[in-house]
This record gives C-alpha cells, sequence and structure tokens, in this order.
C-alpha cells in the first residue's frame, strides 16, 4: 500500500509498490506554484496521489514534470488536464512513438515477442489495468533541452536533463532550498535492450552531472530516500565497478578480483548484480563495435 510522506518542509512524495511498477510520486509545494514529479503509471495512481495530498490541504499540481518517458511515469499525465506538462526534448521525442499504440493484451503480446516491448512491463501494465485499459498517452505542452529553473515562490526547482544507462533522456530535479535530489530512475541500468546493463561512459558522464548537486535527500523512484552518505556509498560501487570493468575489459572474474581488492571484503548479492551488468553493458558495446 501507497503511504504520503513529508521531507523538510514542503516536499511531499507517495512511496511506490512493486507490484504493478509505480514509481514514487513528489509534490513540490511553493507559496504561489504546486509542481508534481512525474505523472504515475495509470490515471488512477494520478488521481490516488492527488486526494491523499487533498487531505494534507496540499492544493492540484500547476505543473507536472515528466522525468523520462517509460510508462510507469508518464501514463497517468492523461488524469492532470489543469496543470502544465513539461518534459526534456527526448522525453518527447520518444513519447510520441507510444502514441499511436494498442494497449491490448494481444497487442503487448505481440511486441514482447518481437523485442520492442519487455515482459517485466508488459506485466506490470496488465496488473494496472486489469479490466478497463482505455491508456491516452498525452504528450508534454513545453520542453527544454539542457536545464530549466523554475520558481514556484519561495521555492527553486532545477531540472537538469542527465541521461544514464536506464533511459538517455533522464531528468533529475533539484529542490534548492531543501536541498532534495530527485533523482527517479536514472542511476539504474538499463532494462529494455536485451540483460540489463550498464553502459561505463554513460554511468560515469551521470555521475559527474548528478554529484555536482548539494543535497541531502535522494529520491530513488523505485525504492525510497536515501540520505547523503548512502548515495555516497551508491556512487563510489558504482564508479568502482565501472572503472574495474574498463580495466578488466569486461572479464568477469578479473573485475570480482580486482573490486574485493579495493574493498577488502566479500562482495553482497547487490555488488554481484552490478557487475553483471556492467558485464552486460562491456559485451554490448564490443558487440556494436564489431557489427
Amino acid at each position: 500500500m501507497h503511504t504520503i510522506e513529508k521531507i523538510g518542509e514542503r516536499f511531499w512524495y507517495m512511496t511506490p509498490v512493486s507490484e504493478t511498477d509505480r514509481p514514487i510520486l513528489g509534490m513540490v509545494v511553493g507559496e504561489n506554484k504546486t509542481l508534481m514529479i512525474d505523472a504515475g503509471n495509470s490515471e488512477n495512481h494520478a488521481k490516488y496521489f492527488l486526494s491523499e495530498l487533498e487531505k494534507e490541504n496540499i492544493a492540484n499540481p500547476d505543473i507536472v514534470l515528466l522525468t523520462h518517458w517509460h510508462w510507469d511515469h508518464i501514463f497517468g499525465l492523461s488524469a492532470l488536464t489543469n496543470a502544465l506538462s513539461i518534459s526534456s526534448k527526448q522525453t518527447k521525442s520518444e513519447m510520441k512513438k507510444l502514441v499511436h499504440l494498442s494497449w491490448l493484451d494481444e497487442d503487448i503480446d505481440f511486441r514482447v515477442n518481437e523485442g520492442t516491448e519487455i515482459e517485466f512491463c508488459a506485466s506490470a501494465i496488465k496488473k494496472e489495468f486489469p479490466d478497463e485499459r482505455n491508456i491516452k498517452v498525452v504528450l508534454p505542452d513545453i520542453v527544454f533541452e539542457n536545464q530549466l529553473e523554475i520558481d514556484l515562490g519561495g521555492l527553486t526547482c532545477v531540472i537538469q536533463h542527465v541521461g544514464g544507462s536506464h533511459a538517455l533522456d533522464s531528468a533529475v530535479v533539484y529542490i534548492k532550498e531543501e536541498k532534495i535530489l530527485f533523482l527517479s530512475d536514472c542511476i539504474y541500468s538499463d532494462i529494455y535492450s536485451g540483460d540489463r546493463s550498464y553502459n561505463i561512459d554513460e554511468t560515469l558522464k551521470l555521475l559527474d552531472i548528478i554529484e555536482t548537486f548539494d543535497a541531502e535527500s535522494y529520491i530513488l523512484s523505485h525504492w525510497k530516500p536515501i540520505t547523503k552518505d548512502e548515495f555516497k556509498q551508491e556512487v563510489t560501487m558504482l564508479r568502482a565497478i565501472a572503472t574495474c570493468t574498463k580495466v578488466a575489459k569486461g572479464d568477469k572474474e578479473k573485475i570480482v578480483e580486482e573490486y574485493k581488492k579495493m574493498i577488502g571484503q566479500e562482495l553482497s548479492e547487490d555488488e554481484v548484480e552490478v557487475i553483471n551488468e556492467f558485464v552486460n553493458g562491456y559485451n554490448k558495446e564490443l558487440h556494436n563495435i564489431i557489427f
């Protein structure tokens, strides 16, 4: 079940639900305007968030920001008809590809079989929309290319395109006065092109950008808010494994050996999984170079 939580004075969020792949939704409440971060994976998701916030006397959003094009972050936009919607230029371009798709079971299954959709998302969509599936992909009203700054009244939101392996169009939201960085899914691996994978160069570039923000709390859309220390640990792990992968040229045994030397202990299941994902990414890049 969802719960509504608060960080700082003016940021509210709703916890995720893994079964139907509902991500965290955020609301930044300024003196003049409110900004909703991501639209949810369905109209029901978006409406539930707003109904729960109404109990806290939080107004409906004036603006909604889409962090990237994946279905679980955009399908609720059709319910937010009174809000001005914003995304990166890349996100709108990717969303255009979804506008005319059918979401009937047989059409989703066909796309899974041909490799243009993945089973994980197909299953979650069917669970989120078990009966009526009148999905309407609504395109954002405004696009930006690199960075956009929004004054909500006493609160400044910096929206920055950051890219990354998970989605090249990914953007983050930095709530300056609250020192909150809404990362969405940007530090996750690529789930759409075969085996889950990290691209070394994309990951390092992403980490360089997000480390420039002076944040104390970091929001990961399918997990939870984490502290600055927890964020640093995550970044240190990703940088180290990326570097080991490059030096070892994708050789998993050598990566494991080198990384164990670096941390001075046995690897956790999470670290082993991340190593596998970097090896997958290295092999994909090698295949692209050869072919």
